[in-house]
């Protein structure tokens, strides 16, 4: 569906209950990060239980963050003018995925998540991605439910892992996106495509790449192999500011080239994380991991990364994309 129509069909009022008004669905806006920010805090705070949802992810941010990588794929719903929910759709090439979904808590369970989904699987057809995911609960059977409604289905566990950084040896060929010059930064985007290319055809993480080094959110740790392959990238976030948060370097994606040393190419990259967070003065790195990735989730346990969070990746159509045994990949679809 085009734009235009897009926007057209998201206006139309949906009767609300309670006297809330009809919502409606719009692009979200500059003038409107504040008041999303605030319902998404509050609407994971309440639901995790938090005793001051407001301040729930401290100095972490992910409304602003994802607006600014693209704002034509974030979304709000109001009512009578104000923004009590957003979601965001992710082009990552052949791959699409969405969130997070944040509603204002008195208003849950009365369809204005299903009003947010529309938007986003509009844009999913228009960017032409084959394969779409979520993360969410997995204790949650509403969520679920309402996923299912658009073809989701529920597959492995994802877990999101947390370690405490060691001072992190060096790691020889590692390369940082920020610190290329300008000039070989379009060579360096073209090797990072080849290698997610080869990880699952089409997937391409180009968009995560140039927003990090674009915000200051953190860098992209670039391993170079022989001749001119990578052999490994990790598009990172570190501290406040960023979805990682004050102390934290998160793993945003990372991946290596598949193969037969994937595994030690796997802990190569896992080192030079924890040597980039050693470098910024970050005490925590954190990182998602699909338990589909075996061998990859017992190399991180092996390291001492312990889940903190748990939920579960669910795909459209029902099947395992670029999660399965032989894949060392750090995402999580948050």
């Amino acid at each position: 569906m085009k734009q235009g129509a897009r926007r057209e069909r998201a206006m139309i009022p949906t009767a609300g209950k309670s006297g809330t008004g009809p919502v409606s669905v719009r692009p979200l806006g500059e003038a409107d990060l504040d008041r999303a920010d605030e319902v998404f805090r509050v609407a994971f705070g309440t639901f995790l239980g938090a005793p001051d949802p407001k301040t729930f992810f401290g100095t972490a941010d992910y409304v602003r963050t994802r607006w600014a990588a693209d704002p034509q794929a974030a979304f709000a719903a109001t009512v009578e003018g104000e923004v009590v929910a957003s979601n965001f759709a992710v082009n990552w090439g052949s791959v699409g995925y969405f969130g997070p979904l944040t509603v204002r808590p008195d208003l849950w369970d009365r369809g204005v998540g299903r009003r947010l989904m529309e938007p986003v699987m509009d844009c999913f057809q228009t960017w032409g991605n084959r394969h779409l995911g979520l993360f969410t609960f997995s204790h949650s059977p509403k969520h679920l439910q309402l996923y299912r409604r658009y073809g989701f289905w529920p597959r492995f566990l994802t877990a999101i892992m947390k370690k405490q950084v060691a001072n992190g040896a060096a790691v020889p060929g590692r390369v940082l996106y920020g610190e290329l010059p300008a000039a070989e930064r379009l060579a360096a985007l073209s090797l990072c495509r080849t290698l997610t290319g080869a990880v699952f055809e089409g997937l391409s993480v180009e968009r995560e790449i140039v927003a990090t080094h674009a915000q200051g959110l953190g860098d992209t740790i670039l391993l170079q192999g022989a001749g001119s392959e990578l052999d490994g990238l990790a598009v990172c976030h570190c501290g406040a500011g960023s979805e990682a948060g004050e102390g934290v370097c998160i793993v945003k994606f990372g991946a290596v080239r598949p193969g037969p040393e994937a595994a030690d190419r796997f802990e190569r990259l896992l080192t030079a994380c924890e040597r980039l967070a050693a470098e910024r003065g970050l005490g925590q790195l954190d990182a998602g991991m699909n338990l589909a990735r075996q061998d990859a989730y017992r190399r991180m346990a092996d390291r001492g990364f312990r889940t903190w969070l748990q939920g579960v990746a669910m795909h459209r159509p029902n099947e395992p994309g670029y999660s399965h045994p032989d894949a060392y990949v750090i995402d999580d679809w948050r």
